[in-house]
Formats: structure tokens, C-alpha cells, sequence
């Protein structure tokens, strides 16, 4: 199983990016998925994370601002950002949890590479 997250770059206050995390391998289905990030010098923290059962939470400071999509379909989750700033730079991660494998274990908190995003003032 990989996650692949992609969609990040540079764009300047205001602005807005979208974030995708797709999953690739013999999945049948994901739980849960989280968003995460950590900016340098900082402990990694929780952006957006959407349950099994169908609830999304953000975190305060992003609230309003980023949403989280889920297309099950293809195993992918999305973040869009939108109204960016500076404090949201940071590298992006994705989570999965609860991978259902076609014949094998289920898989569990699994990591995508990170992404930048970079907010210019």
C-alpha cells in the first residue's frame, strides 16, 4: 500500500491549494482519514480528520477555512485550503487508518509522504 499526497506549493495570503492523498494497492476500503502538518521547529498536529462513521473534525485555527473531501471510490481524500497565510506553512501529511486489504490485514495510522505548502505574505 502507498499514499501518495500531492497539490502543494507556494502561493501568497489569500490564496488557495488543494491537497490530494491517494491510496494504491489491493485496498477494499478506508476507515478514517487525517490530514496533518508541521511547520519547522513545531510538533506535528492535526489539521481535518474524517471518521468511519462520516464526521469530519479541523482543528480551531483552520475552521472556515480548509475542508476535508473523501471519494471513496478511488481511495482518495482532500484538503482544500482556502483564505491561506503565512502560520499555514507547513509540510502537509495524510493518514489512513483502517486500510481493509483484499486477503490480508488490515492496516493501521499509515503515512503518506508529506507535501509543502509554502504561504508568502
Amino acid at each position: 500500500v502507498q499514499l501518495q499526497a500531492s497539490g502543494g506549493g507556494l502561493v501568497q495570503a489569500g490564496g488557495s491549494l488543494r491537497l490530494s492523498c491517494a491510496a494504491s494497492g489491493s485496498i477494499f476500503s478506508i476507515n478514517a482519514w487525517g490530514w496533518y502538518r508541521q511547520a519547522p521547529g513545531k510538533e506535528r498536529e492535526l489539521v481535518a480528520a474524517s471518521t468511519s462513521g462520516g464526521r469530519t473534525n479541523y482543528a480551531d485555527s483552520v475552521k472556515g477555512r480548509f475542508f476535508l473531501s473523501r471519494d471513496n471510490a478511488k481511495n482518495t481524500v482532500y484538503l482544500q485550503m482556502n483564505n491561506l497565510n503565512p502560520e499555514d506553512t507547513a509540510v502537509y501529511y495524510c493518514k489512513a487508518d483502517g486500510i481493509i486489504r483484499v486477503g490480508r490485514s488490515p492496516l493501521y495510522d499509515y503515512w503518506g509522504q508529506g507535501t509543502q505548502v509554502t504561504v508568502s505574505s
